[in-house]
């Protein structure tokens, strides 16, 4: 019953239970505003479009049922997200950019972000023009006037920047980082619909692939818990140093690689990737001649499972590589131990650390990369096993990850703002 007292404990510190009831209150606005419609435009075929399209359905998920609503937060915080990705790309381009992020501190690391959030308000437009250009292409909405478009497209627009706020706002409060959470929210507001739909939908005859479905879920839960937690620690020696009278030094530690350094990244760059031949087949789909079947073979190619699901594990291990070597650098991690006089026991300092390194690194990202890859698809085979197709983000993908990590890390806030307290009152 310790979780119990736990929890008693958190809502006894006055601080911490104001924190959570805020965060809870965040939730019910996003929640608010994901069912507010954007003016001026019917979302009546919304729901059987997204149903009946992979990548769309996915978003939507990540949305928390926003996008196939209209409403006014539809692209949740993908333009944020899409935004900070492009930025972390360009200072691989850009060295003044790099050093803004790595080197300027805590000013530079604002400085970054401010330029992350200003970037989100054309991308939140250009996203929102995109979105409803194909909605349009597709005739699941009527073509719209120049004012009724530019209205939807400044509300859709405000309501991006209202909600990064709002994450911004969350993330200050210190229990969770506020974009996460409010992914988190989105996902986990889907779990009373799936409810009702198993209910509504309940064969005594399926009970057997209701238990096979609960039994893979609990199995895959606990599988993204051990990977998300597992680390491969490289043991570090410092060496002794005398300065005047004293002895620094000479002690040991390790450093953690974790088996899944670029978390749900990867994922979120393949769905991008996945989602852009999907919209300009919309685009081209009403076209005639060559280009018009060319473009309504790609469409139907992305709605065939085994072409959908190999091209999407493969990308996700190809990102998973390349994520990790843009925001993992071993040579700077080799030099920096050398400057503080640590070293990996039996590896000379330099360039055999930074060799090793790599090649610790790529053995471990190996089995993180296919781990990502086989929960992206995972929602796909378990629904083909079982015939089970609610409670989906239970077995697979970004939404699973999500959930796991954000939850994870929550509790670790919570849990270490517990014990400072405990600290200060000893």
């Amino acid at each position: 019953m310790n979780w119990l007292k736990k929890t008693i404990q958190i809502f006894k510190i006055t601080d911490l239970r104001n924190k959570i009831l805020f965060v809870l209150g965040a939730f019910g606005v996003f929640r608010l505003m994901a069912n507010i419609p954007v003016p001026g435009i019917s979302a009546e075929r919304m729901q059987d479009f997204f149903a009946g399209n992979q990548v769309f359905g996915l978003l939507n998920m990540f949305t928390g049922g926003a996008l196939d609503k209209l409403s006014i937060v539809m692209l949740g915080m993908g333009p944020y997200i899409t935004a900070v990705i492009i930025l972390q790309l360009l200072t691989m381009i850009f060295p003044a950019l790099e050093r803004m992020y790595k080197e300027e501190g805590e000013a530079g690391k604002q400085k970054f972000n401010q330029i992350g959030r200003l970037a989100t308000v054309p991308l939140a437009a250009l996203q929102g023009f995109a979105m409803l250009s194909v909605l349009q292409s597709q005739g699941i909405i009527t073509n719209l006037s120049g004012s009724v478009l530019a209205t939807a497209l400044i509300t859709i627009t405000a309501g991006t920047v209202m909600l990064m706020w709002l994450g911004e706002l969350i993330t200050e409060k210190g229990i969770g980082n506020g974009v996460s959470l409010l992914i988190f929210a989105g996902i986990i507001s889907a779990v009373p619909n799936n409810i009702r739909e198993m209910v509504l939908t309940w064969d005594p005859a399926k009970v057997p692939s209701y238990l096979l479905f609960a039994g893979m879920s609990l199995l895959i839960i606990a599988g993204v818990v051990l990977i998300n937690e597992g680390r491969r620690n490289i043991p570090i020696s410092y060496a002794k140093r005398i300065r005047g009278t004293k002895m620094y030094g000479g002690s040991s530690t390790y450093l953690p690689l974790n088996i899944n350094p670029a978390g749900v990244i990867p994922i979120i760059f393949a769905l991008s990737i996945m989602l852009f031949p999907g919209m300009i087949a919309g685009f081209l789909g009403g076209a005639g001649g060559f280009v018009g079947e060319a473009a309504r073979w790609v469409g139907e190619a992305f709605q065939n499972l085994w072409i959908y699901g190999i091209l999407y594990f493969a990308l996700v291990v190809l990102f998973t590589f390349f994520y990790t070597a843009v925001t993992f650098d071993p040579k700077a991690i080799a030099t920096n131990l050398q400057k503080m006089g640590g070293f990996i026991p039996g590896i000379r300092p330099g360039t055999s650390t930074s060799d090793f390194m790599y090649f610790i690194l790529n053995r471990v990202l190996l089995i993180g990369a296919l781990f990502l890859g086989t929960i992206a698809v995972m929602p796909s085979i378990v629904a083909g096993i079982t015939g089970v197709t609610v409670f989906n983000f239970l077995i697979g993908g970004t939404a699973l990850l999500i959930v796991v990590s954000v939850a994870l890390d929550m509790m670790r806030q919570i849990k270490s703002q517990l014990e400072m307290r405990e600290y200060e009152t000893f």
